[in-house]
């Protein structure tokens, strides 16, 4: 099984999310670690509800009270655990899920080819950056 480094447990820890690109059948495609109430998660960036970034390219997911993820299109709230759609367009609908592994300080994409391309919270995108 493929295992790709996505970024270090404490820049995650800091920084709540970290955006990576990696490659599913050999589509490029956007994905997002977070760290939440002590739990590492992984989903594909994509809403679904309309298949556009959840972010809308400016590396923010949670909502303001940083109990949720908002897609910042049409406002979908997602449980971080789960990743299921509880308010919104996609009520009841779930973001996919990717698999993770925690080694050695480490978080490392499973089964998939990542890429180096990563950023986080803590450095803002600038508008019109090709992701």
């Amino acid at each position: 099984m493929n295992r790709s480094f996505i970024t270090s447990v404490q820049d995650l820890q800091r920084n709540r999310t970290v955006k990576f690109t990696f490659r599913r059948e050999g589509i490029p495609r956007d994905g997002f670690v977070a760290s939440f109430e002590n739990e590492i998660v992984a989903y594909e960036n994509l809403c679904r509800h309309i298949p556009l970034t959840i972010d809308y390219g400016d590396n923010r997911f949670f909502a303001s009270d940083g109990r949720h993820f908002v897609c910042q299109t049409h406002g979908a709230i997602y449980e971080p655990l789960t990743g299921l759609c509880v308010r919104g367009p996609c009520e009841g609908a779930s973001l996919h899920k990717l698999k993770v592994e925690v080694s050695d300080g480490n978080v490392y994409l499973l089964g998939e080819d990542s890429s180096e391309n990563r950023e986080t919270d803590a450095r803002p995108i600038p508008s019109g950056t090709p992701r």
